[in-house]
């Protein structure tokens, strides 16, 4: 062979080409770390409907019941025989609880079974929130924030911010949120018992924080939906006369008592006079320019009830610079939810003190005091 080359190079029928320069090319180790790390992030955010979906999914086929019924824990065979489904979806239970012990659902832990130690599921704080049984479930929460209702306007967003409808929900559903419900009995009544679940959890704070009704003898819950968050308030404080301020379809034939009584009205037109006001979860429904219209209604309630009054807010505060990243991230969540739902907002410190100002009141207090919500007193 190397006679042949040899040849064939001296009968001129062969070129010999030299390479002068050698290109090479080295990529840097860290860019393509950086890329599939970058990939990576991109794909979990794509799917983390996903972890959303599965949560749901346990809700609805009551998962944390049939644990918490079980006893301290469950394996995996039992929670399929539980469950009433076929033996050949057990493979799909495992991968559902898999998804559901990686966030934090469910833990696992070891159990004799068969002579033989097997993995057995365990409730963790945030599934001990879904079990109906307890005053404080969320699960009607969860169904009615994962609904597709709630889910299909967030498919209109781009549209919505090109366009000039009100909210991308009116897009999704040719209606604005509160005639949507207004028209929906089925949504209704889910959107109601969420919120109601949602202020039933104040009863674990309510009574350590006697400072802020202190000195009150009345009090108006404003858009108190079905009035849990009132109902809370009377039994801690009997001596407080606690009243329901909300739309008359909302309110009418509520069961009243000796302190709580229901009012149907408009809070934008006009709200009784009283020593203070509350209102959970309203101001977020809403623009800068219907929170002041509404502020200064409050205002002139508890100023036409005489000195001493004031206006107790529960709201979401969001604080990026001292709330760790997972808290940022839900209130960033509500959110981004209010803008496509009702075109409202969460607001900062900051946005809520311009609030106040120009609604005309003179001072405020923030407490940053149990999970994603803070309580404000605003004083006139």
């Amino acid at each position: 062979m190397r006679d042949r080359l040899e040849d064939r190079i001296c009968s001129g029928k062969a070129r010999l080409i030299p390479c002068n320069k050698v290109i090479c090319r080295v990529m840097d180790q860290g860019a393509i770390e950086s890329s599939f790390q970058a990939q990576a992030h991109l794909y979990k955010h794509m799917f983390n409907y996903i972890g959303s979906m599965s949560l749901k999914c346990a809700v609805q086929l009551g998962i944390p019941d049939i644990v918490h019924s079980h006893g301290e824990s469950i394996a995996l065979s039992e929670l399929v025989s539980a469950l009433q489904i076929h033996p050949a979806k057990t493979n799909c239970v495992y991968r559902l609880m898999r998804m559901l012990v990686h966030s934090g659902f469910f833990g696992t832990t070891k159990v004799h079974e068969h002579d033989q130690k097997e993995e057995a599921y365990v409730l963790t704080p945030s599934s001990k929130l879904l079990l109906t049984d307890k005053i404080n479930c969320l699960s009607p929460f969860v169904l009615e924030v994962l609904d597709p209702i709630s889910v299909n306007p967030f498919h209109f967003l781009g549209d919505w911010i090109k366009g000039d409808k009100n909210t991308a929900f009116e897009i999704a559903h040719s209606l604005s949120f509160w005639d949507y419900v207004d028209q929906n009995l089925e949504f209704k009544d889910l959107f109601h018992e969420a919120m109601a679940r949602d202020s039933q959890m104040m009863n674990l704070v309510i009574k350590d924080y006697k400072l802020i009704f202190e000195g009150l003898s009345s009090l108006v819950d404003v858009g108190g939906g079905r009035g849990c968050i009132a109902k809370i308030i009377s039994k801690a404080y009997p001596h407080l006369k606690c009243t329901v301020l909300d739309l008359p379809h909302v309110v009418a034939n509520l069961p009243e008592s000796e302190n709580l009584n229901f009012i149907g009205g408009d809070m934008f037109q006009y709200i009784p006079s009283t020593d203070a006001i509350l209102m959970k979860h309203i101001l977020h429904d809403w623009s800068d320019e219907d929170c002041i219209k509404i502020l200064k209604k409050c205002r002139e309630a508890i100023v036409r009830n005489g000195a001493g009054g004031k206006v107790i807010i529960i709201d979401v505060v969001i604080n990026e610079k001292n709330d760790k990243h997972e808290l940022t991230e839900a209130k960033l969540f509500i959110d981004m939810l209010m803008m496509v739902t009702v075109n409202g907002r969460e607001r900062n410190e900051k946005d809520f003190g311009k609030l106040f100002v120009e609604a005309g009141f003179t001072h405020y207090n923030i407490m940053p005091i149990f999970g994603l919500k803070s309580i404000m007193e605003v004083y006139p």
